[in-house]
């Protein structure tokens, strides 16, 4: 398993944020890129269609001048999302403006496009497709996706019902390219954890909702630090994919997050089951499960640098088991 060199040379840990719906802008994308893990948005974050150029703008030109200023250690690509479903008629325009800043990571979803992808291609950069199932993910590999990235059982917003260990074993039973895990990963060992699975990235959202420049309200980055994973429920309710939200969001919302209706999923919304005042991402907030490790609000550098520490010590303990299993402590009683 190897990575195409956008993905592997410039990263400080195999880490891609999450493109997180309302939250994710260029504050928080420029601060994870600097921090050396790759930074993401969805391109509908910038409203109206001007304003994704001027993103784009910033984000480019903030990069650039950050490597030339730190040679030692340049900036991560970043990456924008692209919601290919039918009902976004935006896409082409969004399209159209990666194509002029040739954005270097293309991360599409619900649903695989060969245009899109040959038009990311097109310009040099790579397209990752996210996935909740083996099948979805041979549809998007066959229209010319070059990554996966399974949302497992426990990623915040949509999300698979299985388990990270089903997803990953079976895609690395055909599949040899790019892979970043989803799903409930908020630390270090997590990170490495996915790799052992055999991941090459892990892909991290919730955890950087709780950061000081992500585009969050503060009641949603207290609740990520006040809560944990039995405070997640999954339902299709809200947009007509199954996805993963704050429990008590929802009760602020008048719901009962135990008795919640289906939603028809042929018809995607964002009005949250007919309370017209509480909207999906707005009011009724996406999270993961693994928001447990989450005690404080960062900066979004800290967090990095909060999860390369937890990182190196979990290769060090895996080191030392690895040494224990192999009878190293045997041998060392017998000096």
């Amino acid at each position: 398993m190897s990575l195409p060199p956008v993905l592997r040379d410039r990263l400080r840990l195999p880490v891609i944020a999450s493109p997180l719906f309302i939250v994710s802008g260029p504050d928080l994308v420029i601060a994870q890129c600097k921090a050396g893990v790759v930074g993401s948005f969805p391109s509908l974050n910038a409203r109206p269609l001007s304003q994704l150029d001027e993103w784009l703008a910033r984000i480019t030109e903030e990069l650039a001048a950050w490597d030339r200023a730190h040679p030692e250690t340049p900036a991560a690509p970043f990456a924008v999302n692209q919601i290919v479903h039918k009902t976004n008629n935006r896409l082409d325009d969004d399209v159209a403006l990666c194509a002029k800043y040739k954005v270097p990571v293309v991360i599409t979803s619900l649903g695989a496009r060969e245009d899109v992808n040959a038009a990311v291609h097109g310009w040099g950069g790579i397209v990752l497709h996210d996935v909740i199932s083996n099948a979805f993910a041979h549809k998007a590999v066959d229209k010319g996706a070059d990554g996966l990235i399974p949302v497992a059982a426990g990623a915040g917003g949509h999300a698979s019902r299985l388990s990270p260990f089903a997803m990953i074993q079976e895609l690395r039973e055909w599949f040899d390219g790019p892979i970043a895990l989803s799903g409930a990963i908020a630390n270090g060992g997590a990170i490495l954890a996915a790799q052992a699975m055999g991941a090459d990235l892990a892909y991290i959202g919730s955890a950087f909702i709780a950061t000081r420049e992500a585009n969050a309200v503060q009641g949603y980055k207290d609740m990520i630090v006040e809560r944990g994973g039995e405070d997640i429920v999954y339902t299709n309710l809200f947009t007509g994919v199954l996805g993963n939200y704050l429990r008590p969001s929802i009760e602020n919302a008048g719901l009962d997050p135990d008795n919640l209706p289906q939603s028809d999923p042929s018809k995607m919304n964002f009005n949250s089951g007919g309370n017209q005042e509480a909207k999906a991402w707005r009011d009724i907030w996406g999270c993961g499960q693994g928001i447990g490790a989450v005690k404080s609000i960062p900066t979004a550098g800290e967090l990095v640098a909060r999860l390369a520490s937890e990182y190196e010590a979990a290769k060090a303990a895996l080191a030392v088991k690895t040494a224990f299993t192999a009878g190293a402590p045997l041998a060392l009683a017998a000096e």
